[in-house]
């Protein structure tokens, strides 16, 4: 069966944060995680922004704790990932790298406490 492009990068994702939710299962829970093909057109990304130079990677969208609560969010971008990738196994190591930063970013810890 014929996958594309945009599933294959679907599945490199679920792998790193299956990998992260294996080992933080308590710290991850609610979190969500997507992709999106391109970042939004904004003029200003705030500090919640992972950036290549001006170009967005991916964003961690924190969340609003209480009743009405909006869980923590991390959205990769799909184009400007493979962009900068130069085969699939680098793409891997890239988005695992991003969701690690960004995850450390949630946490509050650095990405190297993450690793194991």
């Amino acid at each position: 069966m014929s996958r594309t492009r945009a599933e294959m990068f679907d599945d490199l994702v679920l792998d790193s944060v299956e990998q992260l939710e294996q080992r933080f299962s308590q710290e991850l829970a609610g979190v969500e995680f997507a992709v999106e093909d391109v970042p939004p057109d904004l003029n200003v990304y705030d500090s919640d922004v992972l950036e290549d130079g001006e170009v967005p990677l991916a964003r961690l969208l924190p969340g609003r704790p209480g009743r009405h609560g909006v869980p923590p969010r991390i959205v990769l971008y799909r184009r400007p990932l493979e962009f900068r990738a130069a085969d699939h196994d680098d793409l891997a190591d890239l988005v695992h790298d991003v969701i690690l930063e960004q995850v450390a970013n949630l946490l509050g810890v650095s990405p190297d406490d993450l690793e194991g």
